[in-house]
């Protein structure tokens, strides 16, 4: 299965940084009143040096009160300014994501249709799901924190340097096994994240697979092999995870490896110094304090890694969607009258196993063709082509202003206007009242929904049934108003007791355009203008509905098959 494509890490830097410049007033604010949060925090450790100080030169108790005065005074002046700067980062952060999910949905909606079909729903529901998921965690808990804490490690370091080089160099023993861990984990989380993200989106692939096509699984007894290929695939994602947290846990391991070198280092370093004569104790319980204090936030650094490879892997899959190129005006071979020809078409999805041949059609402006034939003789394959989902192999394909209507119909969460209004977003009550009267389902929808128009449909909302999510599939199709319709058994998910319902709205959206119709039911081929028979990839007759029963052949066949299912 081809995938939809991952950005390089060069690539996800660079967009990141088209996505921040026009905030970068935002971002220095940010970075300096944290600056500010964090140098006043560093104040704490020498005023706890100074009562040290204090108490061992035996002074009066009165002489730390000051000093107390002064801790008390930078604590509320850091949580103040810390909580500012924090937010500020924050904001910065969701302002970036926002306008990334923006751009990815932009250029998610303009992907090519056979691209799509070809990496599947999964990898994008993936994608629009867990990877945003991740990202949006990292900005809003990961980015704030790692900033406080890079701005925390290099400003402590400074201040260690201030007190005495030496206790700086001894806090830097704990820098090469800091080194090491993080590189050792990098060059090994990153592929593993990577993996596991792809597994995911195999997973969910499969799962809508298997759900989707629940009839034809069950019509052909393949339940244990679906539930096989989504046991192995979900088992792979399981054995990844679990290799991520052996990765995970022996990486803090190696933490506190460093925590006990540095913190070693930093109290012989002051044992010598305080023996030597050249500092005090006060300053070495500084020393000591600033780093135990860089405990915390080198430690969120390197756990911060862990959360930014796994949100690194879902922004490169984010970008790799989002940096496509901003969709331009569609160039498709069009006639500009209506019609629709197909001259000497073929089309392939493997290489070497074509599953249409040669195929000439015309349909006239206004003309209703009904493709019929049995499952598998190329019908829905030279629909797609038709509506521009796929590009034919071979051959050409001249048609303009096209909508496809499938038996796949979604309804958009919102209000049944807006989703209405997809299809015209300037179009009028009157309109929208106008459109769902001729498919049959202004009754239901002024009468039944408990707020008409305004009603929430959709996820969250109203649920409608399969028969009426069809006629406002239909009615969309009426509001866009193409001269060229494909309906591609547009009407098979009604049953029984709405299939008439369903064909006379059909019957209604498709006045005054033309047509190219899936038959699912012959009562359509019996009511369009001509009906062209296929089977084996190959327009094998075409004529009017009488000509094709006189005649005797295919069609005579499948009608009279068809007629005697229907009776019994």
């Amino acid at each position: 299965m081809t995938r939809l494509p991952t950005a390089s890490g060069a690539r996800t830097r660079a967009v990141l940084g088209e996505l921040v410049r026009p905030h970068r007033g935002l971002a220095a604010a940010g970075f300096g009143v944290l600056t500010a949060a964090t140098a006043t925090g560093l104040l704490t450790a020498p005023l706890v040096g100074r009562i040290v100080d204090t108490v061992a030169q035996g002074r009066d108790p009165d002489a730390i009160t000051w000093i107390v005065a002064g801790l008390i005074a930078v604590a509320i002046i850091q949580g103040v300014t810390t909580a500012a700067g924090l937010s500020l980062i924050s904001r910065l952060g969701e302002t970036v994501l926002a306008r990334l999910r923006e751009r990815f949905v932009e250029r998610a909606l303009h992907l090519p249709l056979d691209e799509l079909e070809r990496a599947g729903s999964g990898d994008l529901v993936a994608r629009v799901t867990g990877d945003v998921s991740l990202v949006a965690e990292a900005v809003r808990r990961a980015l704030p924190e790692l900033v406080r804490s890079s701005l925390a490690i290099v400003l402590t370091l400074g201040a260690l340097a201030l007190l005495d080089w030496r206790f700086l160099l001894a806090a830097l023993c704990a820098a090469p096994v800091q080194a090491y861990t993080a590189r050792w984990y990098v060059r090994r989380a990153v592929p593993l994240y990577a993996e596991q993200r792809v597994a995911n989106g195999t997973q969910q692939q499969q799962l809508l697979d298997s759900i989707g096509g629940a009839a034809t699984v069950r019509a052909f007894r393949l339940e244990d092999e679906h539930t096989g290929l989504v046991a192995r695939k979900s088992r792979a994602l399981v054995d990844l995870t679990m290799r991520t947290i052996h990765l995970v846990l022996r990486f803090y391991c190696r933490l506190h490896v460093a925590e006990y070198t540095g913190l070693a280092a930093v109290l012989v370093a002051g044992f010598v110094l305080v023996s030597g004569g050249h500092a005090s104790i006060g300053t070495a319980t500084a020393a000591a304090l600033y780093f135990h204090n860089l405990f915390a936030p080198m430690n969120t650094v390197l756990v911060l890694i862990d959360d930014a490879q796994a949100a690194g892997a879902g922004l490169a899959r984010l970008v790799g969607v989002a940096d496509r190129p901003a969709p331009g005006a569609p160039v498709r071979a069009a006639a500009g009258d209506g019609s629709v020809t197909v001259e000497a078409v073929a089309h392939e999805y493997v290489p070497g196993r074509p599953v249409l041949h040669g195929i000439d059609l015309r349909v006239r402006p206004g003309e209703r063709v009904a493709l019929v034939g049995a499952s598998g003789a190329g019908k829905t394959t030279l629909a797609k082509l038709v509506a521009g989902v796929h590009e034919p192999s071979a051959g050409t394909v001249r048609a303009d202003g096209v909508a496809l209507v499938t038996q796949e119909v979604h309804v958009f969460a919102g209000t049944l206007a807006e989703d209405l209004r997809l299809a015209d977003p300037d179009a009028p009550a009157e309109r929208l009242r106008d459109a769902l009267a001729r498919v049959g389902a202004l009754e239901w929808a002024e009468e039944e929904l408990p707020d008409g128009f305004g009603t929430v449909v959709g996820e969250g909302g109203h649920r409608l049934s399969s028969a009426r999510a069809q006629q406002l599939a239909l009615a969309r199709l009426i509001l866009a108003d193409p001269r060229v319709a494909v309906l591609d058994e547009a009407t098979a998910e009604a049953g029984s007791a709405g299939a008439k319902v369903l064909e006379r709205a059909a019957e209604r959206a498709l006045e005054g355009r033309t047509a190219l119709v899936v038959a699912h039911r012959l009562t359509q081929a019996a009511s369009a203008d001509r009906v062209v028979v296929m089977d084996g990839g190959r327009v094998v007759e075409s004529g009017t509905h009488a000509e094709l029963l006189a005649a005797g052949g295919a069609y005579a066949e499948l009608w009279s098959a068809w007629s005697g299912a229907r009776d019994a």
